[in-house]
């Protein structure tokens, strides 16, 4: 990853947290007593300015550019539309929250995640039930960097991460190890104070020989590793064997960034809230246009400048020193969703990573994690999009399901052997009984689902279905073949043969020295050539994966849940990676027996590039 990260987050989202707070604690505690108020400003309050947090993240420099300044300024567009803000300071959540349940302000600025874990104490009151009226952007920006031995999502089991207690990072971490299928009591968290810093999980990973994988920003990824596809040496600070097992540039819809407003305040205060979401959109496409512009030209133009400028002024020279690498960086691990990103999140029933879904795994996180008692949820928007659009003067855009995966830019090899197992972020398998071609819903339902939702979650990253074979056919193809043409030799009894070639011993288990063997030997020409059999069961695993996609097709269609059906590639391994090298029985050839689903790293040039991640 680019020098423009280096300063991303570096002080996102911080809880004000006590010594205490490093075991688990409710969200309730760590905000303590706190009386809930009416909100005493707005526009048909004595008090017109409203207060608006902010936290640190490339969305809200959209916030920025609407208000024209932290008080909102005479002819920006927020000015424009009548409204009145004061913009101030909310990395601080758990403070935001005492300030939003007491009336000093109307509105939360967070995750969904963390608007989640604050759900029992924001729901405990219906005036303070959270509204959620805009979605920002989707993080590309948080990572999972782990140590040698931790290939991918899967090995984290019995493995110790540091994260930080109450941040950004706990959805990143729960949203992964629930891809993984793993629970919290699968793994031993260490909980850090700061998201970075002495305090952090960065520095807790490096000082502790003990802890095996971190939840990180950008700037202390690079520190651990050197970049997103690099390999810490140990030189320079980095940790040697460090790399990134799980990014939010590939899981690119798990961290969603919102802004929520209380349920009395939004009652009593639509129009306002209406506008202010109008103009935070019409922003955001006046910022992706700059963003662009400045990416194709390399050159600043005069309104780009301005509000890079402004940005670096509101979260300060000393953590984004310069405007074309820090702020503009900032921006580029920022995953806007526009107005096209509003209407698939909040009204499209179909998309898997929307409101629904992202609300309930919040919840279960909130829950299942200790932070809440009970599950306490939020509502969605109830907002004509096409009036929102006019409001802003902005064009009306529905989103659109574009086929964004090329193939045709990846190499085969990509998703075979080595190279898959390097860039395989999290995996899992379905069985199936011998010579079944035909996967029902009925039966692989909730697989189907399970790969669909982290196709989905997993944005930039392929879906790889391999189908595997049994192995059984082709090892004894291949000692008919040898012992006939006196290639092979067998000594033993049944059940207890020992094979040799050349005088050698013969090793039946080790598959891929079977293969060349097969490849290069001379066993063709009878009844029984291995190669054959092999390239059978070659065609069989294509086949079956294939059956797979058109099964899972068919169950996205009738589920009404819409999947990029380029994402998903299907591959035959064949005989190349069983689970069981030398079956001796049926039920161990069944194990080799199997469809594979995996979330595959890809190449960024076979993504076609998108303003709005939606």
């Amino acid at each position: 990853m680019s020098h423009a990260f280096r300063f991303l987050m570096v002080l996102a989202v911080s809880f004000a947290l006590g010594p205490t707070s490093f075991g688990q604690e409710l969200f309730s505690q760590l905000v303590g007593p706190v009386q809930v108020a009416a909100v005493q400003s707005g526009p048909t309050a004595s008090n017109k300015t409203v207060q608006v947090p902010y936290i640190f993240w490339g969305g809200d420099i959209a916030t920025f550019l609407a208000n024209g300044d932290l008080k909102t300024k005479p002819g920006s567009t927020y000015q424009q539309m009548g409204l009145d803000m004061q913009l101030v300071p909310g990395d601080d959540f758990v403070g935001q929250v005492r300030n939003y349940v007491s009336g000093k302000s109307p509105m939360l600025r967070g995750t969904m995640h963390m608007i989640g874990l604050a759900g029992e104490v924001l729901g405990a009151d219906p005036r303070t039930k959270p509204v959620i009226v805009l979605q920002l952007s989707w993080s590309a920006g948080d990572h999972i960097v782990a140590k040698k031995g931790v290939k991918n999502l899967n090995e984290l089991k019995g493995k110790k991460i540091a994260c930080q207690q109450g941040g950004p990072h706990v959805g990143l971490l729960y949203d992964s190890l629930a891809a993984a299928g793993l629970n919290r009591e699968d793994v031993e968290i260490v909980w850090t104070k700061d998201i970075t810093g002495p305090d952090g999980p960065a520095t807790a990973f490096k000082n502790d020989a003990s802890i095996d994988a971190c939840c990180v920003v950008t700037p202390d990824m690079i520190g651990l590793t050197s970049g997103l596809d690099a390999v810490g040496t140990g030189a320079e600070g980095t940790v040697e064997g460090a790399h990134v097992v799980n990014s939010t540039v590939q899981m690119s819809r798990s961290i969603a960034d919102v802004y929520a407003v209380r349920r009395d305040w939004y009652d009593a205060n639509k129009e306002w809230v209406q506008k202010f979401v109008a103009g935070h959109l019409k922003a955001t496409e006046q910022l992706v246009a700059m963003r662009k512009g400045f990416g194709e030209s390399g050159k600043l133009s005069k309104e780009y400048e301005q509000i890079l400028s402004m940005s670096q002024r509101i979260f300060g020279k000393e953590v984004l020193p310069t405007l074309e690498a820090d702020v503009h960086g900032l921006l580029l691990d920022c995953g806007f969703v526009g107005l096209p990103g509003q209407i698939a999140f909040f009204k499209q029933k179909s998309n898997a990573s929307g409101f629904e879904e992202v609300m309930s795994r919040s919840i279960n996180l909130a829950t299942q994690w200790k932070y809440a008692k009970a599950r306490a949820g939020f509502e969605p928007n109830d907002f004509d999009y096409r009036k929102l659009a006019e409001l802003g003067g902005i064009q009306y855009a529905e989103p659109t399901n574009v086929e964004r995966f090329s193939p045709s830019a990846e190499s085969s090899e990509m998703f075979l052997g080595e190279n898959l197992d390097a860039n395989t972020i999290v995996s899992f398998s379905i069985n199936f009984e011998p010579n079944e071609q035909t996967f029902s819903s009925d039966r692989y339902g909730a697989e189907f689902l399970r790969a669909l939702k982290q196709a989905s979650q997993f944005g930039n990253a392929a879906v790889v279905i391999r189908g595997h074979a049994d192995p059984s056919k082709t090892l004894m193809d291949l000692i008919k073949a040898g012992t006939a043409k006196g290639i092979i030799q067998q000594n033993g009894t049944q059940g207890n043969y020992r094979y040799f070639m050349n005088g050698k011993p013969l090793d039946l288990s080790r598959t891929k020295e079977v293969i060349d063997l097969i490849k290069n030997g001379s066993f063709g020409g009878g009844s029984s050539d291995p190669a054959v059999t092999m390239q059978a069961a070659l065609s069989l695993s294509q086949a079956r994966a294939e059956a797979v996609k058109k099964s899972l097709e068919k169950y996205a269609k009738d589920s009404g849940i819409t999947v990029d059906l380029s994402q998903i590639i299907p591959v035959g391994a064949g005989i190349m990676e069983p689970v069981i090298p030398k079956p001796r029985n049926i039920d161990e050839a069944k194990e080799n027996m199997r469809v594979e689903f995996r979330i595959v790293k890809v190449n960024p040039e076979a993504l076609t590039p998108t303003d709005f991640n939606f």
